[in-house]
């Protein structure tokens, strides 16, 4: 008997490769879905729980302080509270993008999340944004921890969710 031959694969038709999406396509998916978190958990609670942090709050002064020393008129309430959430959005979503697209991106979200909370809870007063948003009571306290906390999570495990994605 004759040993069998493998058959050689044509060169001119090729299997479909499916790729995984970019790292920085990653990070920033993974970013988006930490900031949409958080606001979604602030803008909830904050209509249902009085003793809730209102980082809205915090946001809407930081940029009415900014416009105020740029010599600027900040807008009405309603514009401004917008204006606040479109920042947050945006600069959250740059943030929570640094837990990047590695195995780790779980840990690093939590570590980064639970900086976030710490840092709301305690840059505020400093920066000459008022205390009260964030820091009311050691309920407020530990939601605000909580919230950024979950919202690392979140990117984290989604960029770790995304690892396995392909296109």
């Amino acid at each position: 008997m004759e040993p069998t031959k493998k058959a050689k694969r044509d060169k001119t038709t090729k299997k479909a490769s499916k790729k995984r999406l970019n790292k920085w396509l990653r990070s920033g998916l993974s970013g988006l879905a930490g900031a949409v978190a958080v606001t979604l958990v602030h803008e909830t609670v904050r209509r249902f729980y009085p003793q809730a942090p209102r980082m809205d709050i915090l946001g809407m002064r930081a940029i009415a302080k900014g416009l105020r020393s740029a010599g600027q008129t900040p807008p009405e309430r309603d514009t401004l509270h917008t204006w606040s959430l479109v920042g947050d959005l945006v600069s959250n979503s740059i943030y929570y993008s640094l837990t990047g697209a590695s195995k780790k991106a779980l840990w690093r979200g939590a570590i980064l999340g639970a900086a976030a909370g710490v840092g709301g809870v305690v840059l505020p007063g400093p920066m000459g944004l008022g205390a009260a948003p964030s820091n009311r009571t050691r309920q407020t306290q530990a939601l605000t921890i909580g919230y950024y906390f979950l919202a690392g999570v979140v990117a984290g495990g989604v960029a770790r969710w995304l690892r396995k994605v392909k296109v």
